[in-house]
């Protein structure tokens, strides 16, 4: 039985783990659960897994947990980072699913690996502002980092059975969000709630808004990079709006394996808890004479400006693939809150990436310093050249 530690559960991944771990009770426990401001659902979910230790944002919202719960339930409660990294290196588990939205997923993922927990990883980030410490931690201590993106997924399974040194490339694929066929004049305009409205998956909001922006699709090439050991000139990206190939991986006789499924989170989850097996979700079975047609199309680089400026990030390498994704974290907020439009989103991280003189990055103190001028970088612009009254 696996003792699991889920970091990010009242979010839209946590939320599908956790039905994964009810649905097999005799394979996986919870250990702890770590939350953000949702304490409604996150008192549900100790309910229902009676965690030996709950993690939420900050102490206040830690108090107002404790005076909420029941008197038979009393787990441990902590919070903030020291919070997530005492649940994440935990004695009484064993791994741990790293679903915080962000950059805050980074120092307890790494911490977990560093105190030898295997690691189901939906935080991208980890992987882009951190992947080749990550990796290497990762083989120091012996522990597994199984990707729980639907794409990397994907990949991994293209890849069992298979030799490295026979991959000619990966094909990401994309589903273009919902702009996908929408003058680039009219993206101007766009609404967070337009840009919220994915036509295939549902999303927590910043992982929608990357959707929409491809910005999602750049940070997972930056991904594959790391998880799979491959050079930027391996991994390609095309348009899918089906959804239902979830990528590829094209070896050097011209075969192409894809993984195919029905888009729901449940599978890739499953899967990497489940590593190398596949088991029963209880999800209907995809039905492709059903689906008729699967098409493809390159992505458009102009209307998706964030992509190319990732791509090139990732060819970069060092602090500027943390100087992006610290970027992008500020403007989707700013976007969310309002502050600037949807077409502002990639100019403000263009603006920052050229303003950084990136260098190589060696430990996670480094990657906190890159980060942190990220952030302050693009919050002074929006200060200087943004207006300071919401848009919408």
């Amino acid at each position: 039985m696996k003792r699991i530690v889920l970091l990010g559960s009242t979010g839209s991944i946590g939320v599908k783990a956790l039905k994964v771990i009810q649905s097999n009770p005799e394979k996986y426990r919870v250990i702890a659960l770590g939350a953000g401001k949702n304490i409604d659902l996150l008192l549900k979910q100790i309910e229902a897994f009676r965690p030996v230790s709950v993690a939420l944002k900050d102490e206040k919202l830690a108090s107002e947990m404790r005076r909420r719960l029941p008197k038979d339930l009393r787990p441990d409660i902590l919070y903030g980072q020291e919070g997530f990294v005492q649940l994440s290196t935990l004695d009484k588990a064993d791994t741990i699913i790293s679903a915080m939205t962000g950059a805050a997923g980074l120092l307890p993922t790494f911490a977990a690996i560093k105190a030898g927990k295997n690691i189901a990883l939906a935080n991208k980030e980890t992987m882009v502002m951190a992947g080749p410490l990550v990796m290497s931690e990762a083989h120091k201590q012996g522990v597994s980092v199984i990707p729980i993106d639907s794409e990397h997924s994907a990949i991994l399974q293209s890849l069992v059975g298979h030799p490295g040194e026979d991959i000619s490339r990966v094909i990401l694929t994309a589903s273009g969000g919902p702009f996908r066929s929408m003058p680039l004049k009219e993206m101007r305009s766009v609404t967070p709630d337009q840009a919220l409205n994915h036509p295939n998956w549902k999303m927590g909001p910043k992982i929608s808004i990357d959707s929409a922006t491809m910005m999602n699709k750049g940070l997972e090439a930056i991904e594959a990079k790391c998880f799979f050991n491959l050079r930027m000139d391996q991994i390609s990206i095309l348009i899918h709006p089906q959804s239902i190939v979830h990528s590829m991986v094209e070896y050097m006789d011209g075969s192409f394996i894809a993984q195919l499924g029905v888009h729901d989170m449940i599978i890739p989850i499953s899967y990497a808890l489940s590593f190398p097996h596949h088991i029963q979700n209880g999800l209907p079975r995809l039905e492709l004479d059903e689906i008729g047609i699967l098409s493809f199309e390159k992505p458009d680089f102009t209307r998706f400006k964030c992509l190319n400026l990732a791509l090139n990030a990732a060819k970069t390498g060092g602090s500027m693939q943390t100087v992006l994704n610290g970027a992008n974290e500020i403007a989707v907020e700013f976007f969310l809150d309002g502050r600037i439009g949807f077409l502002d989103i990639p100019d403000l991280i263009e603006k920052t990436i050229d303003a950084h003189q990136p260098y190589p990055v060696d430990s996670i103190e480094q990657i906190i310093e890159a980060d942190t001028w990220a952030r302050n970088t693009t919050r002074s612009f929006l200060r200087n050249e943004y207006q300071q009254e919401p848009v919408y």
